[in-house]
């Protein structure tokens, strides 16, 4: 058969959604910050993003040949995207457990939501954001919980040594300093 008369199709528009892995009997954890970051996103690509490009396929429509219109073939692509990204974020909003890191601010432990800074076993010191699995950013500093650094630093206070396994060995860090956001205040 030839390839014009095939329904090109991407794999990806057929597959099931796939969430980055919580461990077994996990919480999506996640700060207010974060959530209200996805659900401002998610609230965007349906009142926004969606429609305009609903509007701009079925103006593609209407020009007539289809199979040759670029500007419905892509709409299609972009639409299907959305649709892709708002499953994945009404999914993981919906699981999501709301965390605010600013109820442990003047301790010296480390939790969900914690800014430490930590020296390693050859003097390096580093500060990170223990954040959710779908709101870290390594650009930022920012490490999901689950990694295996915030892992070894949860539960540790200042001037603790935990033990991190990497690849190459086990590596010591020792707790610098813990920090935490400040309590927002409510206006009642």
């Amino acid at each position: 058969m030839s390839k014009a008369f095939t329904k090109e199709t991407d794999a990806s528009d057929e597959d099931e959604l796939v969430l980055p892995a919580l461990p077994a009997g996990g919480k999506n954890y996640i700060t207010p910050a974060g959530y209200a970051r996805l659900r401002d996103e998610l609230l965007d690509l349906i009142d926004n993003e969606r429609p305009k490009v609903v509007e701009a396929v079925h103006w593609a429509a209407s020009n007539g040949d289809r199979s040759e219109n670029g500007d419905h073939l892509y709409g299609k692509k972009r639409l299907r995207e959305i649709d892709r990204r708002i499953r994945f974020l009404t999914k993981r909003l919906e699981i999501a457990e709301v965390v605010d890191p600013s109820l442990h601010a003047g301790s010296n432990q480390v939790f969900f939501g914690s800014t430490v800074t930590y020296i390693d076993d050859e003097g390096i010191e580093r500060t990170i954001t223990i954040m959710g699995i779908d709101e870290a950013d390594s650009r930022e500093s920012q490490v999901s919980w689950i990694s295996p650094v915030a892992r070894a630093l949860l539960k540790a206070h200042v001037g603790d040594e935990v033990l991190l396994p990497t690849p190459g060995g086990v590596r010591s860090l020792e707790v610098v300093a813990v920090q935490y956001p400040q309590r927002a205040a409510h206006a009642d």
